[in-house]
């Protein structure tokens, strides 16, 4: 993957990023956010080599590059042990899947409400 192959949420490739761009105010924050198609890439490039999991984790981050910094924040705190009733968490899923097309993610928060709920870390109603 070259570095003009590589481009971030804005479009911009990573030759783009550099101090005399910053110093004339031509970037963003968003500038520096990863791309959901270069996670993607990457996350063939770790199966492909291998490395299920890390594939598995990478696909998920491309999945919340769509959702907004402060959504997955809720989402984290969402997950945090004994925080939520089981419910809570399969609506949360069922709002990942269906609304915010995340669909990988969605699979994982189901799979941390069994695991909180079979290690009596979930939160009761």
């Amino acid at each position: 993957m070259s570095s003009n192959s590589v481009r971030t949420a804005s479009g911009r490739t990573l030759d783009e990023l550099n101090i005399e761009a910053l110093r004339a105010g031509e970037l963003t924050a968003e500038d520096f956010c990863i791309s959901g198609e270069t996670l993607r890439r990457q996350a063939d490039a770790a199966g492909a080599a291998g490395y299920w999991q890390l594939a598995e984790n990478l696909r998920r981050a491309a999945e919340l590059t769509g959702i907004s910094n402060q959504e997955v924040l809720d989402i984290y705190n969402t997950l945090r042990p004994s925080r939520s009733t089981y419910n809570e968490l399969i609506t949360l899923a069922n709002r990942l899947e269906n609304d915010l097309d995340a669909p990988l993610t969605a699979a994982f928060v189901r799979e941390a409400a069994k695991v909180y709920q079979e290690r009596g870390i979930i939160r009761n109603p």
